[in-house]
């Protein structure tokens, strides 16, 4: 039975590395977290080194004394497998272990994250290691839980050693027992690449045209990559569960090349995070319009929510981000760490741990600030994570396992994302469509759910929500398009977009006409589509009836064909050589609707539908200006209206209903003034 993330009350903590530290400061660092209310800490994820200094010499003194002394002053200890930073007496005598690129480039120790999951030696001194810290620790009173590694497969996600081609080539042995059956999985045939003795077989390896490997291969390798991370950490987790029983284990992520629903499924107790939410600002799209900027990092949050329905922020941001080569966000203004962090607890966190206590005067994240300066001395980032300590203790033990609430999921699923990576005629246009789709939510405050379509989802699963939003799912099996129809069937609204079902789970392409395993669910065909791009003029789109309006049609246009008498037409392209032709199709189906946009969904097209489907904000009893987020969790008996004001001036909001704010305790009725950056929970 899995652990919940809190029971008793909300925990707010920070990572700490004591390790960092002279041995005097630890008692002072503890009382000041204590002060701020800060009640769990975790160490010990980058200290391999130090538990074992040679090979087999154990040394637990200095994270003893650690952790004692945190237990003394009521913290408790999140503890990391440390297996994320081999030391160099491993990599040097089992160079092995280190992971190779795709050019054969063997990388070598020095940073983090340089060792590869399918060694048979890494795996044994990783156990190992793993053996004697939960035998030492896993019945110490203070320590409540474990994190397996750091952010699998971040840093990089792709694997080329001696010991990944042989684990593939295993992997694919179990897959298709014979080589008849991996050759025309992989479309062999094509180019002559057909197979004839399993030693042939390895992950991709460079070709003549620069990383353009078979896409079937492409795609196996993506899911070979998830099944052997999820295999490293099973090997850790076992261990855990048996020698440390009654403390929980987690691991934080969501970084590419894992099935992290998988992960947790088999492995965790629950998933953890690192939310950072000025990444949505260094790493945008420029030409992107009317972007949601910090706010935007909800729908990362969501799919964290799709994992963990109550999660564990590990890592919070708290001060300005960089390392000394690369990343350069600016210092949070007044609020914002109060924001991000009410942020992360709308979204489903049950426990948020601030990264780091005190900034790094060492190394590659000597920018990456954490509450406490270099200097050690009061600043306002410490004066903002007590306030929030001080509002949590109150508030907090309310929130704890209430569940998110929404009636529309955006439709994923691992098999599209990965084959995505390499097929540039669907897989960009996932990304856009989802955050175009999540900003025209956002700003008409309908909180939705990112929901993953798996082997195991079931009805039940699709048909908690009105609407579905599944923009560009290129394969589609016949197995998922049955499902699909019967949440339809049953009175539920899907929408799809471009490039929809038209390959099969090996990313071959069916010899149907498109949308191939969807046609009977759109009722329509596809009777030509072409990229809009390079020479190719924009195209719009005129929309008909109570939508009537002109928005574009981006990136791509399927011309749609009718061929059922249910298929009414919502808008029809209004340039270029098939303008008027169909471009957005409604199918009525049992009590049920399809819709089928021929483009990469803009947030004003998804606008359009969200009114055409009649979707609405859960909250009728609040008005609220576009700046404001809303989400709503609800408990057994209580609901919570989360208010978020992303601008940094103050905004008007209206109530229509008299309600208490959780944070303040103050009751609020009327028109309320929310201040920049404010943080209201009403219920």
């Amino acid at each position: 039975m899995k652990k919940p993330v809190a029971t008793e009350k909300f925990e707010l903590g920070v990572c700490y590395y004591p390790e960092h530290w002279p041995e005097s400061m630890w008692e002072d660092d503890y009382r000041r977290m204590r002060e701020l209310g800060f009640t769990i800490i975790r160490i010990g994820e980058f200290a391999w080194s130090i538990f074992e200094p040679v090979q087999g010499e154990f040394q637990f003194g200095l994270f003893d004394r650690a952790i004692d002394l945190a237990h003394k002053h009521g913290l408790q200890v999140v503890l990391g497998t440390p297996t994320a930073t081999p030391p160099a007496w491993l990599t040097h005598k089992y160079p092995e272990v280190l992971n190779v690129t795709y050019e054969g480039v063997t990388l070598q120790h020095g940073m983090r994250r340089h060792y590869n999951y399918s060694s048979p030696k890494y795996r044994e001194l990783c156990a190992r290691i793993t053996e004697q810290m939960a035998e030492h620790y896993g019945n110490h009173p203070g320590v409540v839980g474990w994190q397996i590694d750091n952010e699998l497969n971040c840093e990089i996600s792709e694997f080329y050693s001696e010991s990944d081609h042989k684990a593939f080539r295993e992997w694919l042995q179990q897959k298709y027992v014979t080589l008849e059956r991996l050759n025309e999985a992989w479309g062999a045939v094509f180019w002559n690449q057909s197979y004839s003795d399993w030693s042939q077989v390895y992950l991709p390896r460079p070709t003549p045209s620069p990383k353009q490997p078979n896409p079937h291969q492409a795609l196996d390798e993506k899911r070979f990559i998830s099944a052997n991370t999820i295999s490293f950490a099973e090997n850790q987790a076992d261990i855990i569960r048996k020698l440390a029983p009654k403390q929980w284990v987690t691991t934080n992520g969501l970084f590419g090349h894992l099935d992290s629903h998988e992960l947790t499924d088999e492995l965790l107790d629950f998933f953890s995070y690192d939310s950072y939410p000025q990444f949505s600002t260094i790493f945008y799209d420029p030409n992107e319009r009317n972007p949601l900027n910090d706010r935007g990092w909800g729908l990362s949050l969501s799919i964290v929510r799709s994992i963990s329905p109550n999660f564990c922020i590990m890592e919070q941001q708290s001060g300005p981000g960089g390392w000394v080569n690369r990343m350069d966000m600016p210092s949070p203004k007044p609020g914002q760490m109060r924001l991000w962090t009410y942020q992360s607890i709308a979204h489903g966190a049950d426990m948020v741990l601030y990264f780091r206590w005190r900034t790094a005067t060492m190394g590659n994240e000597i920018y990456w600030h954490g509450i406490n300066d270099y200097h050690n001395q009061p600043n306002r980032r410490v004066r903002e994570a007590g306030q929030i300590g001080q509002e949590l203790a109150g508030a907090g033990q309310a929130l704890i396992g209430t569940r998110n609430q929404a009636n529309v999921a955006i439709v994923r699923d691992y098999a599209n994302e990965w084959d995505g990576e390499y097929d540039v005629w669907h897989g960009p246009f996932m990304w856009k469509s989802n955050k175009e789709w999540y900003k025209a939510l956002q700003r008409k405050h309908i909180p939705n759910d990112v929901l993953y379509l798996r082997k195991k989802t079931t009805l039940e699963e699709l048909a908690r929500y009105d609407v579905l939003i599944y923009p560009h799912p290129a394969i589609m099996t016949d197995e998922t398009a049955s499902l699909l129809d019967e949440y339809v069937q049953q009175g539920g609204k899907l929408i799809f977009g471009c490039r929809t079902g038209y390959k099969d789970e090996r990313g071959q392409c069916y010899m149907r006409p498109f949308p191939g395993a969807a046609r009977d669910l759109c009722g329509i065909t596809v009777e030509e589509f072409t990229m809009v791009k390079g020479s190719r003029q924009p195209t719009t789109i005129s929309w008909s009836g109570a939508a009537e309006g002109v928005t574009g049609a981006d990136d791509f246009n399927d011309i749609l064909r009718i061929e059922d008498d249910s298929v009414e037409v919502m808008a029809v392209y209004a340039s270029d050589y098939y303008a008027g032709k169909p471009a957005v199709t409604r199918n009525r189906r049992g009590k049920g609707e399809v819709w089928y946009y021929g483009a990469v969904f803009n947030e004003q097209a998804a606008s359009i539908i969200i009114d055409q489907v009649s979707l609405q904000s859960p909250v009728d009893w609040l008005v609220l200006p576009e700046d404001v987020e809303l989400q709503v969790r609800n408990g057994t008996s209580s609901s919570y209206t989360f208010l978020l004001n992303y601008s940094e001036a103050p905004v008007a909001i209206h109530l229509h209903e008299t309600k208490m704010d959780l944070l303040s305790g103050t009751t609020l009725s009327g028109e309320v003034t929310m201040e920049g950056f404010g943080v209201l929970i009403l219920h």
